[in-house]
């Protein structure tokens, strides 16, 4: 069961709370540590229509599923694959099929930019990206949250949540415990 719920937490949102809506399916939320395995976020375009879902943490969909051509042409399974997955006191990106040893990798803090930057010193990989959830609360990055592991090809970058956000997340887990979802045994449509 999916339940669409609006958050009323994030005052400092860029887009204003009443057009954003996140996604939590019953499936999705890991019951033991009680954090969001998957976060999808869905803006109104400029028309007043709810846009695409925008995968914030998780892992993204496969990129032929669905699609008519997929057996035609398909993505390399050695590219690698950027996703983010949080545990309780930090942000954490995982980005696999990366086969080179930890010392070829640098990962730091652009100010200016508001984001991180992984690369590598053979100029094999590079990657800009930011958090939304520093950007939400209006937060600046420190380079000493940041810190980063290799281990069986999957470069894990880890960012150590400030006190603001671990604070509106645990206000946030309050507010979802209050929320009723309907549980159906099969989600069928009953008729006569």
């Amino acid at each position: 069961m999916a339940f669409v719920a609006s958050l009323p937490s994030i005052r400092a949102s860029p887009v204003p709370v009443s057009q954003c809506s996140v996604r939590f399916d019953s499936k999705e939320l890991e019951s033991i540590a009680r954090l969001s395995a998957v976060r999808k976020w869905r803006v109104k375009n400029a028309l007043g229509a709810l846009g695409q879902w925008q995968l914030e943490v998780g892992e993204p969909m496969p990129s032929g599923a669905g699609s008519l051509g997929s057996e035609l042409i398909k993505e390399s399974n050695a590219n690698p694959i950027f996703m983010r997955k949080d545990t309780k006191t930090s942000f954490q990106w995982r980005i696999r099929n990366l086969p080179y040893p930890k010392d070829v990798y640098s990962v730091s803090v652009a100010q200016k930019e508001r984001c991180v930057i992984v690369r590598t010193t053979n100029k094999k990989y590079y990657k800009k990206f930011s958090i939304p959830d520093l950007d939400r609360h209006q937060l600046p990055l420190e380079d000493s949250a940041l810190s980063f592991a290799h281990a069986n090809c999957t470069l894990i970058i880890s960012y150590q949540k400030p006190k603001e956000v671990m604070a509106a997340e645990s206000e946030l887990q309050k507010e979802l415990k209050k929320v009723k979802t309907a549980h159906s045994s099969d989600g069928d449509c009953k008729t006569q």
